[in-house]
């Protein structure tokens, strides 16, 4: 079931954030999305418009909405593969007339998911974080 997200979901939403953020970018030390866990809490997910994938009393996955751009969705690692990520974005989608988002160049797992549900690419970026490079990718309804 995916739900509005409450404050007592941060610490669930935390993990998936950072076991997912370690996962997905091998390519940026884990140290980097380590020191970025009190911006998630005290800046990023509270400004943002979240909802949780949960089953059983437990949160798979969440995404974030900041304004028509999806500035976070990440799934468990353990939960990978099962739907929820295609789920969240599925509930995002209906949520907004257009989706932009960005995305590593260097995730190609994430580029291709977005690809295949309808996202298109508009061109690239350097994440001013990381030094990496960035997609940005648009979906319209």
């Amino acid at each position: 079931m995916i739900r509005e997200y409450k404050a007592d979901d941060i610490e669930q939403v935390l993990d998936i954030w950072l076991s997912a953020s370690i996962k997905a970018h091998d390519f940026i030390e884990p140290e980097f999305w380590e020191s970025r866990v009190d911006d998630m809490r005290n800046i990023y997910i509270p400004a943002s418009e979240t909802y949780v994938f949960e089953s059983g009393g437990e949160i798979s996955g969440f995404y974030s909405l900041y304004g028509d751009t999806l500035a976070a969705i990440f799934v468990s690692p353990c939960f990978q593969g099962k739907g929820v990520g295609t789920a969240l974005l599925d509930d995002a989608k209906t949520r907004r007339h257009s989706l932009r988002l960005s995305v590593y160049r260097e995730n190609r797992p994430s580029i291709a998911f977005y690809e295949k549900h309808g996202f298109i690419s508009l061109g690239e970026q350097i994440d001013e974080h990381t030094g990496h490079p960035e997609l940005i990718l648009e979906y319209l309804s």
